[in-house]
């Protein structure tokens, strides 16, 4: 609001608004700079379009405008990168190039090794619990114990601690598809409960040595029991994968490989659609979805040996029975 729409929009007056004047601002918009020195990308676009949407439909609710002229803003389309696994042959361009994509996924044993690499490391729980359930990390970040059944192994994602620069934000989920309930698997159960046991070993040890350790129920937190900020969640994993030498993945990127993991694994699409907490199917399909190799091959020699199979004398009588 203060970065676009109050400077390009806030002197004119609200009934007089038309989408010729919206179209204009977006055009200045387009043109400023970002904090890296860039043109404004399509997406910053889009995220600010929302918002004005958003405002302008409350007035036509209250009645103070009769339409909403954000309707009519021609925007230029948002560039979706495809989400590609992190196989042998772009490994091997990475380091001879530094060449990445833009959204990249591990593999299966990629995840298990640098899962393995980080077992010591007092987050552990938290890496592997976007990496096998697909959290975003503002949802890791706001985690709390009373929301987290053991007992019946399940959690259920009902605020998030976000950022806004450097100020965090702690409140409910995204969306109403958001606030969902994640089912746990036993080993992660069990990751949690040592996790549990190990945080009240710590603040018991701190308060028995005079020192400060708050307990403000996060199941993730520094020394101090404090939640963790965000931002701090994704300097620690660029460091750890780093030091692990493995090919480099953004935190978000854990949460595409969940869903990718599940959908090799034989997780049909609505059940990743309720894990993510999407609103609809095909942004899960879209998005989150991508193949792993191992899998794809799979499905083309289960493609090759059913056109092989129908190709032999007497194939088409035999489905014909067998129908």
């Amino acid at each position: 609001m203060e970065t676009f729409l109050i400077p390009h929009l806030g002197q004119l007056i609200l009934g007089d608004l038309t989408g010729r004047q919206l179209n204009a601002a977006f055009a200045q918009i387009a043109v400023t700079r970002n904090r890296a020195g860039q043109p404004q990308t399509a997406c910053t676009l889009h995220h600010v379009h929302t918002t004005l949407r958003a405002a302008l439909n409350a007035a036509v609710r209250e009645g103070l405008i009769s339409d909403n002229p954000a309707r009519r803003v021609e925007l230029p389309a948002r560039d979706h990168p495809q989400t590609l696994v992190w196989t042998e042959a772009r490994v091997a361009e990475w380091k001879a190039t530094g060449t990445r994509p833009t959204v990249a996924v591990w593999t299966a044993a990629q995840l298990a090794a640098f899962l393995d690499y980080v077992r010591d490391d007092s987050l552990y729980p938290l890496w592997w619990l976007i990496a096998l359930r697909g959290l975003r990390r503002g949802e890791a970040a706001g985690l709390r114990w009373a929301d987290v059944d053991l007992h019946e192994g399940q959690l259920a994602v009902v605020r998030q601690r976000t950022t806004a620069g450097y100020d965090v934000i702690e409140g409910p989920p995204k969306s109403t598809a958001s606030r969902r309930t994640v089912a746990l698997d036993k080993h992660t159960v069990q990751v949690l409960r040592q996790h549990r046991t190990r945080q009240q070993d710590r603040r018991t040890r701190r308060l028995a040595a005079g020192k400060v350790c708050h307990d403000g129920g996060y199941v993730f937190t520094g020394p101090d029991g404090l939640p963790l900020h965000p931002g701090y969640l994704t300097q620690r994993l660029r460091l750890l994968v780093d030091r692990a030498g493995l090919p480099p993945i953004r935190l978000h990127d854990l949460r595409h490989g969940a869903a990718t993991l599940a959908h090799a694994a034989g997780a049909d699409m609505k059940t990743i659609q309720d894990q993510l907490g999407h609103a609809t199917i095909r942004l899960t399909a879209d998005t989150y979805t991508t193949v792993l190799p191992t899998a794809a091959r799979d499905a083309a020699e289960a493609t090759a040996t059913y056109l092989i199979a129908a190709s032999k004398p007497g194939a088409e009588v035999t489905q014909q029975i067998n129908r």
